[in-house]
């Protein structure tokens, strides 16, 4: 758990309970990070009850984030899920009902909220430095969880098409589908298009391994390529507009900080590193702290719920088409339900 990893460097956030049912997981972490027994609770009641905090983080499978919010929401706390934020557009319009409802924050957390070069491609966009957006092309992933080696019980879920909703399609097509979602600004895709397989069948019998996912707008286009099947851990995107391309390049032990760049004028391109995002947009826990401490609105950003109950959409118009062989006309099929 990254989160536990991070909670020494943040002393302004207090850990005040932790739920887990399975009790040799409970023991794990416990031993692992050197925590008291106390901390712990078989149920997230138990530990509402007992805890009353201002958040909790959803590190459950996907198709747990809604029961969690369910419980969460009427006791006014908000919640911080994993990406993607559900399986079904079905629970993630039940969760954005219950955010509204209650007036408490849903937010979804992805590592490449937090990639300085993500935040310095767009911002070059939004400028106007490369012209008009035409292109996005994604490339996340690594060699396959089991091949990384993730423990056994994220193993089950992340491979469960019930669980997570999916395989790479999900579990790496989500990056993509926010990042284009956030610099579209909010926009439906007209159509949307996926393939996936399965190279690994013998490992991933359940779930597809490899994917990729087209976005059609009026004038754009997003590629979106998520895998189990990468030589290397990648988290990177092409930017191309009329005028110029932007390229954020991923480097093991410093992702999200360079930019391959080519401007109108230059003859070739360069590489440069991206501004050091400040606080309270450079991690996810200073985020947090900031929405609850009402100094930050999550809207129409990576992380918050209109964003990404449009990712959920995105998603499961992309399963639906690598399941049928067909192109799902998403705008028209969600606008004439309005």
């Amino acid at each position: 758990m990254g989160f536990l990893h991070e909670l020494p460097s943040h002393p302004d956030v207090d850990l005040v309970g932790i739920s887990e049912p399975d009790a040799a997981l409970r023991q794990k972490y416990a031993a692992r990070f050197h925590l008291p027994d106390s901390l712990f609770y078989p149920s997230e009641a138990a530990m509402l009850a007992k805890t009353h905090p201002q958040a909790i983080l959803v590190y459950t499978a996907i198709a747990e984030h809604r029961a969690a919010i369910e419980q969460a929401a009427p006791l006014h706390i908000a919640a911080m899920v994993e990406k993607p934020l559900a399986t079904t557009v079905e629970d993630a319009l039940a969760i954005q009902r219950l955010s509204q409802k209650y007036n408490v924050p849903v937010l979804t957390n992805y590592e490449t909220t937090w990639y300085a070069s993500n935040t310095a491609a767009n911002n070059m966009l939004e400028t106007g430095q490369i012209g008009e957006l035409r292109k996005l092309v994604f490339h996340d992933g690594h060699r396959g969880p089991k091949e990384i080696g993730v423990s056994p019980d994220f193993f089950k879920w992340l491979t469960d098409p019930k669980l997570n909703g999916a395989g790479a399609l999900f579990d790496f097509g989500c990056y993509g589908v926010d990042l284009t979602t956030w610099m579209m600004h909010g926009e439906l895709p007209l159509t949307v298009t996926a393939v996936t397989l399965h190279i690994k069948p013998q490992i991933y019998p359940k779930v597809d391994d490899d994917s990729t996912i087209i976005l059609t707008y009026p004038h754009a286009q997003a590629i979106i390529q998520g895998s189990w099947n990468w030589p290397f851990d990648r988290k990177d995107m092409e930017v191309y507009g009329v005028k110029g391309y932007i390229d954020t390049l991923y480097v093991d032990g410093a992702p999200g900080v360079k930019l391959r760049v080519r401007l109108p004028g230059e003859h070739t391109e360069h590489v440069e590193d991206a501004p050091p995002l400040a606080p309270p947009q450079n991690n996810s826990l200073n985020y947090l702290g900031a929405v609850l401490g009402g100094t930050l609105t999550p809207q129409h950003d990576l992380t918050s719920l209109d964003t990404n109950v449009t990712v959920v959409r995105i998603l499961d118009a992309a399963r639906r088409s690598a399941q049928t062989g067909r192109t799902i006309h998403l705008r028209d099929e969600v606008e004439g339900k309005k």
